[in-house]
Parts: C-alpha cells; structure tokens; sequence
C-alpha cells in the first residue's frame, strides 16, 4: 500500500447524496435544494472540511448532477479541492456507497459514510467517528438517547407494549469502519445468498437499513459513540425550516482545515463602486458579460476583485488596493481584476497569511448574477486557492445602485496569520 500524504490521506469518507427527496418537496434532489442561499451538499461539506485531519471526499450523487456537484466542490472545498471526487449513484443506497468505496483511494485504512442530508453535522462529530474506528478497530456510529415513549403497535393500531427506551439509540452519520472489513462485507452484500431453505435459488443481493447493519452481519464489532443534536437529517419540510433557522447561527467552518496551534484568524473587510460606462466591455467577478455595460476605472473597473483586495489585505494587516496597486503606476493601466488578486495573494504568501475563505455581496441592478453565480465562485476560488461565496441584492430602486448607475460590492475576508507576541513599551518614569 502507498503511504499516506497530505494529499493522499488515510481517511476516507463516502458523502451519500443521490437521493430523490421526495418527501422534502423542493423540486430538485435533496442534496442539492437550497438553505439559506447554500445547497445541503455544500453545507455538508463545510463540516466535513472543518475536521482536524484530511479526509478523501468522494460524492455520490445523480448522474444529470455530477457536473453540477464537481462546481460546489471546487467553490466549496478551494485549495484542498483536489481530494474530492465526484462520482454517479444508483438506484440504492447500498449500491451507491459500493460505487463510492470503488473510488477509495488505496491510502485509506478508515472509511467514514455519511448522508449528505444530515448537513449540518458538526466537524468534531467526523474527527470523533474515524478516531475512535482506528482505536477499537472496529465499526463505529455515533447515537443519540431516544427520550420519546416507543409503543409497539400491531397492524390495526393497537399497542401491544411499551419498549424499554433505555436500550434504544436512534442512529446517525458519520458511521465509520476499517476499510479492509468494510470491502469485505459489500462485497458479500452485493454478491447475496440463497434462501436457507432452497439453496438452489438464485443469490439476490441483501438490502441494509444502513452500513452498520450490514457490516454487522459480515460478523464484525459495532459500538455506539456519542452523537450530536445537529446533525439531524432534513427529509420533510419542517427539517428545512430548522435547518433554515440553524444556519442563521453559528456553523461549521467553512476552512479547509483550522489554523495551526500558533495562528491567529482576522477579518477584513473592503468596499468598492464603480459606475457604469456603456464605452467598455464589463468585467465582474473574473468573468466577462458580453452585452452588459461595462464599469468605468482605471483598470478594467473589476469591483468584486477590487473590494476582495481591500477586504485581503486588511485582514492581513497589509494596506490597501491604493497603497499596493496604485493609479500612479502604468502597469495597472487597464488591467484584470485578476492581476489584482494573483498579486495579493503573492503579498500574502510572503507574509505566511492563508486565506481562508472570502465573501462577496454585489449591490445593484445589474447583472443579474443568479445564473452565474457558481461560475464566478469556481474562478474566484481557482484564483485564490480559497473558498469564495458570491451573493447579490438590489436596493429597492433607492440611491446609486437603486437608479442603475453603477454597481457597489462588499466584501469580508478571513485570513489566517501568523501570531506574534505584542510588546508593551516602557513607561518612562515620572
């Protein structure tokens, strides 16, 4: 087996997301409806890139979505982008975390599988699951305690008992296994059996609630770990209204990874408006607009890539857009907002600041961004090496933006910096 590396890691996890989601009603595959503004797939892969070690990402998602999914996971998952790969599902569960495992890469001695659904799990919850499966050496889920009453009923109704609840867990994912059994017991699951008692029959493949039953039937340990409130699954609308009030509060990073034990992370924020100039071709967010009115500067009037280098380099404690590119100087006569950018995170890298992630809100009329919305993020993100979210709104009508003359943008930054210990000066004696 080859060894593990940052970029072939030893863990692996298989993020289920090919379901219809038929009892959620939004109109599309569950994975890829919508919570505040973010699809439950890349939410789901904010709390998995928050974890303290790497995993390998492999998604498992419809065939007509894979395109779609490759896009969030280069806007979502930036600079670490290269450890996810996206693959098509089938008409099972089971049958499509078999053709996750089939994409595994062979450094992965602990395979995670987790249910895009559940997207709000918190990235502790991911690091707990495959700590504990390379301890015990065996499946590990995590569950909580069920506080409801359970009744079982007959199938008019009528109760029969009261179960003993304080032998009952209701499960949840991440659910993780060593990946040498985990192959095993898929592959005896796919290849089925025969009925005990007509062995002449043809094997049909076995159907499994989840992974831990079927790892449990090859013969092989399961233990319960701790689980946690949030990461329950959406499935009905009332799930997505609480996953719309969850995600007003505090969530997952959306960092790959944290910043080191000696890191400190800043916030920086930049503004930039620019109005419009019918003469020029418009340029915004590292995209061209054919058709559209272009913005008047000195450079190519880039407000989204300017206000993300006033938001960069003031959380890095480097100055500003003026002091760094200024309009003194020739060179950025004209020039891509892509300049800008590649030159800022140049400042950055000399200074050991990591971006960790930049977030963009366009003010104005036009253009409408909402069909390239994930085009801008995926060239922004490939850009910086970092996650990008790209939002916009209007102004009722009100103001610059609101009479259509130009566009405002907005745009906070979290850089990650290297921390130095601040030195009191003297106090002179009196």
């Amino acid at each position: 087996m080859v060894g593990a590396s940052a970029d072939r890691p030893s863990r692996a996890i298989i993020v289920v997301a090919a379901g219809s989601g038929t009892r959620l009603g939004g109109g599309r595959p569950k994975a890829f409806v919508e919570v505040a503004g973010r699809t439950i797939l890349e939410w789901a892969l904010r709390g998995i890139l928050g974890s303290s070690a790497p995993f390998q990402i492999v998604l498992v998602v419809p065939a007509d979505l894979v395109d779609e999914a490759r896009s969030i996971a280069l806007a979502t998952a930036g600079r670490v982008a290269h450890l996810v790969t996206v693959t098509s599902g089938s008409s099972t569960r089971q049958s499509s975390v078999a053709r996750g495992l089939a994409h595994v890469a062979d450094t992965a001695r602990t395979v995670l599988v987790h249910d895009a659904a559940r997207c709000f799990t918190p990235s502790p919850q991911f690091d707990l699951v495959a700590s504990a499966v390379e301890s015990l050496g065996h499946g590990v889920v995590p569950g909580l305690p069920v506080s409801d009453t359970i009744k079982r009923v007959d199938m008019a109704g009528a109760v029969v008992d009261t179960v003993d609840r304080s032998e009952l867990v209701a499960i949840q994912t991440p659910q993780g296994f060593p990946r040498a059994e985990l192959d095993a017991a898929y592959a005896g699951a796919l290849a089925g059996s025969p009925p005990v008692d007509a062995p002449s029959v043809e094997a049909v493949p076995i159907e499994y609630t989840d992974d831990a039953a079927l790892f449990a039937a090859a013969g092989h340990e399961v233990t319960v770990v701790a689980g946690a409130a949030e990461a329950f699954k959406v499935t009905t609308p009332w799930d997505l209204q609480r996953a719309e009030m969850l995600a007003a509060g505090p969530v997952a990073p959306s960092a790959p990874g944290p910043a080191g034990p000696a890191d400190v992370q800043r916030v920086g924020i930049g503004i930039d408006v620019h109005g419009f100039d019918a003469d020029q071709p418009l340029r915004l967010g590292a995209l061209d607009w054919p058709g559209e009115p272009g913005l008047a500067g000195h450079s190519d009037g880039d407000a989204v890539a300017h206000a993300m280098v006033d938001a960069l380099l003031s959380a890095a404690g480097e100055g500003d857009i003026g002091s760094r590119f200024g309009t003194a100087d020739p060179r950025y006569a004209g020039a891509s907002g892509v300049v800008f950018l590649e030159g800022t995170r140049e400042i950055l890298d000399a200074v050991g600041a990591t971006v960790v992630n930049v977030a963009v809100q366009v003010i104005g009329n036009r253009p409408r961004l909402a069909k390239r919305r994930v085009e801008m993020e995926t060239q922004l993100t490939r850009i910086l090496g970092a996650p990008v979210s790209v939002s916009a709104t209007t102004t009722d009508g009100l103001g610059f933006t609101g009479r259509g003359e130009g566009v405002t943008v907005i745009a906070t930054a979290l850089v990650s910096v290297r921390s130095t210990p601040v030195e009191t000066p003297a106090v002179p004696p009196a």
